[in-house]
């Protein structure tokens, strides 16, 4: 009897693992050096979008590397040859417009678009992945400035 041919479904596995993904704390901190000192970055959670996003695309080898600001993912998925689309796709990475927070401070935000107008970021709230309207649907709607999307993902 022959053994099964067994052949990996990127795609699928990408966007369940991603939607599995709520409510996990594994991406609540991120450390760096910072001037020589051991500083944990992404505070708890409230700024691990970025770490939640590039952690997921470096298991998947769809960029190359971790990475914890949204300017520097957005780097690396240019450099990965991920194309900017105006087409919302299951898998596809979002970029919403910057908007300053509670301590002032002016923060672009990123995550995945799942479909049916649904995407998951990390929430800074509770500092974990959600799953939300694409536009938040809060009291200040944050609007989507780009999406990009692989066909490495087909």
């Amino acid at each position: 009897m022959d053994a099964p041919v067994i052949k990996p479904l990127l795609f699928e596995t990408y966007l369940v693992m991603i939607k599995n993904a709520v409510g996990t704390k594994m991406f609540q901190s991120g450390f760096a050096e910072v001037d020589g000192v051991k500083t944990e970055i992404t505070k708890s959670g409230d700024l691990s979008c970025a770490f939640f996003v590039s952690s997921f695309l470096k298991i998947f080898d769809l960029i190359d590397g971790i990475h914890v600001t949204v300017d520097g993912t957005t780097r690396a998925l240019e450099q990965a040859d991920w194309q900017k689309t105006k087409e919302l796709k299951p898998g596809s990475v979002l970029i919403w417009e910057s908007q300053i927070d509670e301590k002032g401070e002016n923060h672009k935000h990123i995550g995945f678009y799942l479909g049916d107008d649904q995407a998951i970021s990390n929430d800074s709230k509770s500092g974990t992945p959600v799953i939300h309207n694409v536009i938040f649907n809060n009291a200040k709607p944050r609007y989507i400035i780009t999406i990009y999307w692989s066909d490495k993902l087909k």
